[in-house]
């Protein structure tokens, strides 16, 4: 019996002997790591953070088992991790087989009433006897935080930071408005509805931006991220000036008003760029739009439906979409939709395009869906278009035009619209049209006098040395 229970005892040390022989114990051994730092921009007071990632190798042909894997501050800490499907502040006895890697994934929450606040820490690692450790940064911002609110008139400031989350409504016959440099973020499917009025008093050096609330660099110019701004049916005199709008899926929806004479919507100086499917979508609106930018759209960059009345005045409207195929022009005017198997005709009574650039990397950039029974009043007038040779479209409209002539903006890979030296816009604008809008059009989008030499480019950028 004795004899027996030494045998046993003796296997036992030795299947253990042979476990521990299938893993790496030097004090030797170090880690490896795909980054030395998870660095968040910055985060939203009270909103988590988007997840960081990082892999931990091991280098060994062996396993090796990690003693504990823990957060600096231990359970104090702001951060969140998850340890290859395990979510913890502290882990013991990870192993890691032979030249394999595990994931680990990072979050934080940061609540603050600071403006901005540095919050540090740091993943530690115990490794036979060996400490490592990979720095964790996060800014926090506090922000004004709205939440599916229903707005009456107010006057929003550069104070600090708005966030929008589940939408927001501007009432009825309330005003919203919003003072240079105020900066709005929109989390993911969020929208504002205007169903009163919008003001936006922007300035060249604080522009009013109103973007999605992914704050990494590699977002920018990801388009989708909320849905817009929606002036709905009955708002009016809502006036954008100085206005950046990025990264929705409809930079603007302008809905049917039912007077015409009332202005919807007056633009100047905007910047309406990056949207999944169109920069403005209106129907049956009345808009004026000065020294304005539309840009970078997966369908439509302006689409003026169902009748309306419209005035664009030294307006770039330029859409390189390289996100997904497009095949749809850049400003379409259409005057009829369909309704129970019938067409319903809403005249267009004026499409004005004056000094203007139309222009992409499609077929053609201008299209007429017109009802032979309806109404489609449109003009071109020295403008620089993208148009095709069977495009519909009558002559006696377009007065001086520029046809598929290369603006030679500056690069468009980078969004920049500006006028190369060659420009065929350059000095090619009708000044009456400056002269009728001496306040709006005597100054470009980025403040240049447009009238130095006594000539103006066409489109929103007037060449810098002129």
């Amino acid at each position: 019996m004795k004899y027996l229970i030494f045998t046993l005892i003796i296997s036992i040390l030795y299947l253990s002997a042979c476990r521990d022989d299938n893993f790496d114990n030097s004090p030797d051994i170090a880690l490896q790591f795909s980054t030395d730092s998870v660095v968040f921009d910055t985060v939203f007071s009270g909103i988590g953070s988007a997840t960081r990632r990082f892999k931990v190798y091991n280098p060994s042909d062996k396993k090796i088992r990690i003693s504990e894997i823990h957060l600096g501050k231990g359970e104090a800490s702001k951060y969140r991790m998850n340890i290859d499907g395990v979510p913890a502040s502290s882990l013991s006895d990870v192993e890691i087989a032979g030249k394999d890697s595990m994931y680990i994934f990072v979050e934080i929450t940061i609540n603050t009433n600071q403006d901005m606040l540095l919050e540090q820490d740091s993943i530690i690692f115990q490794t036979n006897g060996n400490y490592q450790d990979i720095k964790l940064l996060a800014w926090g911002q506090d922000v004004h935080f709205i939440n599916a609110e229903i707005i009456n008139t107010a006057t929003w400031t550069d104070d600090k930071p708005y966030l929008v989350y589940n939408s927001m409504l501007v009432d009825t016959n309330q005003v919203l408005t919003l003072e240079a440099g105020t900066h709005i973020y929109f989390h993911r499917g969020s929208r504002m509805y205007i169903a009163g009025t919008l003001i936006i008093n922007g300035t060249l050096n604080e522009p009013v931006i109103l973007e999605g609330d992914r704050l990494e660099y590699m977002y920018f110019d990801v388009p989708g991220q909320w849905n817009g701004i929606w002036l709905m049916n009955g708002s009016k005199h809502n006036n954008f000036n100085y206005a950046e709008i990025k990264n929705a899926v409809i930079g603007i929806q302008v809905d049917t008003l039912a007077d015409v004479n009332i202005p919807t919507l007056t633009l100047s100086n905007c910047k309406i760029e990056h949207h999944s499917y169109a920069g403005i979508y209106a129907q049956g609106a009345t808009i004026t739009a000065f020294n304005s930018l539309i840009a970078d759209c997966g369908y439509y960059a302006v689409a003026l439906t169902i009748g309306g009345s419209y005035e664009f005045y030294h307006c770039t409207i330029a859409n390189y979409w390289r996100n997904t195929f497009r095949d749809s022009p850049s400003l379409v005017l259409n005057n009829y939709y369909e309704y129970e198997g019938q067409d319903i005709i809403r005249p267009i009574d004026k499409a004005l395009f004056a000094n203007c650039i139309v222009y992409g990397n499609t077929k053609t950039e201008l299209y007429f869906d017109k009802h032979p029974d309806g109404a489609l009043n449109y003009t071109f007038e020295n403008c620089l278009i993208k148009i095709s040779d069977d495009t519909e479209r009558d002559e006696t409209n377009f007065i001086d035009v520029i046809y598929n002539q290369k603006p030679l903006f500056v690069n468009t890979d980078n969004y920049d619209y500006r006028l190369d030296t060659l420009s065929p816009a350059i000095d090619q604008a009708k000044i009456d049209f400056i002269n009728s809008y001496p306040a709006e059009l005597s100054f470009d989008i980025k403040g240049f006098e447009r009238l130095t030499n006594q000539k103006a480019d066409i489109g929103a950028f007037e060449r810098e040395n002129n």
